[in-house]
């Protein structure tokens, strides 16, 4: 843990080198970018400032001990990253390239890109969730209705040989709610798609059965129902409501549980979301607050309140690795030991957290007694 911890603060002084060496340099751009998504201050520090050049002086200075040490040529910059610097291994795989010769004018440039209709609702289409394996997609709609895709033949709709009207790529249409789709998940194991709705319902649907139209299974909630999102077990469905605390279903037997340490919050939650192993969960709330909770726990680790001013936190999730995101546009990035996590307000702002500190998950005895 303590290796760890110093492994995130020299990164972070390594970022924070880089991109007061780049400014200096008057390479603005790349210096903006770097701080961008290293997550690193663009303006230096008062201490730093009587530093120039502060980043050739330390590589000057440790290739000169490098050379002293091994009694050769100075390492050069290919050898360090290869592994033979101090650190014994690359700090990172995925380098990204800044480097902006040959390049003028704007630096933004986008790909070619065309739409092309696949299907209709008949109303606003309110969310859409790719299966865990890719093969489908769900849309839920404010028409009430669910309609569920097989990935392959919209690629086969959308490609330039396929004629006309000769592959569906809508299998079937699930109408089983009486007020609009909030939010849709996929089971990580079985063919079963689960959706909320503002009915304060969740419901299963078993796609495997190619002439189910109706849901098997029904939770009856005391909300409206915003947000669900499944335990990566399988096991468990989180769900936000319009009740500031989120309620945790045990998918067996429907029991529903409370956290029995919840915030000092009274409004509704936008949003919920798991980490890829469970063992934490995220709530985006209208009051524009977002809180981590440990997920065995039901401890919260990390209240932002306010975290992205008066407007609604809409959105929150994290990456595979653990890293979580959310913005106006809707944009968060959390950072601890490079571990990340974004997320997003109703005001287009993009917004950084780093420095939280996690409790150690404990059993699952943090959840309250049943509703």
């Amino acid at each position: 843990m303590d290796a760890a911890v110093q492994e995130a603060k020299l990164l972070r002084q390594v970022n924070a080198l880089i991109v007061a060496h780049l400014r200096e340099q008057n390479l603005t751009q790349a210096a903006t970018a770097v701080a961008a998504a290293t997550m690193t201050p663009l303006s230096p520090a008062k201490a730093d400032a009587s530093l120039p050049n502060h980043l050739l002086r330390l590589v000057a200075k440790g290739l000169a001990a490098e050379r002293d040490e091994g009694g050769g040529a100075p390492a050069t910059f290919e050898s360090a990253a290869d592994g033979g610097g101090g650190l014994g291994r690359p700090l990172g795989t995925n380098a990204v390239d800044f480097s902006m010769q040959g390049v003028s004018g704007s630096s933004k440039s986008f790909p070619k890109h065309e739409s092309k209709h696949i299907s209709d609702h008949k109303n606003v289409v309110r969310c859409a969730k790719f299966s865990p394996d890719g093969r489908y997609l769900a849309t839920g709609s404010g028409d009430t209705s669910i309609k569920f895709f097989e990935v392959p033949k919209i690629k086969q709709t959308i490609s330039a040989d396929s004629k006309e009207g000769s592959v569906r790529p809508v299998v079937r249409t699930f109408y089983d709610h009486t007020q609009p789709i909030n939010d849709l998940d996929f089971h990580p194991i079985n063919p079963i798609l689960i959706s909320a709705a503002k009915d304060n319902t969740i419901k299963f649907f078993d796609f495997s059965k190619t002439a189910a139209r109706k849901a098997f299974r029904v939770i009856q909630d005391t909300h409206n129902v915003r947000s669900i999102c499944f335990h990566p077990s399988g096991d468990y469905i989180l769900a936000g409501t319009d009740h500031p605390v989120a309620h945790l279903y045990d998918v067996n037997t429907f029991t529903c549980y409370l956290s029995s340490n919840p915030q000092d919050s009274s409004a509704a939650i936008n949003q919920v979301r798991y980490s890829g192993t469970g063992s934490l969960y995220v709530t985006a709330s209208k009051d524009g607050s977002l809180r981590i909770w440990d997920g065995a726990s039901a401890e919260c680790v990390r209240p932002i309140v306010g975290a992205h001013a008066s407007a609604e936190a809409t959105s929150a999730i994290f990456t595979k690795d653990e890293r979580l995101s959310s913005t106006k546009v809707r944009s968060l990035y959390y950072q601890l030991m490079n571990k990340m996590w974004l997320s997003s307000g109703m005001h287009l702002l993009l917004k950084s957290w780093q420095d939280c500190l996690l409790a150690t998950p404990a059993p699952l005895g943090g959840w309250s007694t049943p509703l």
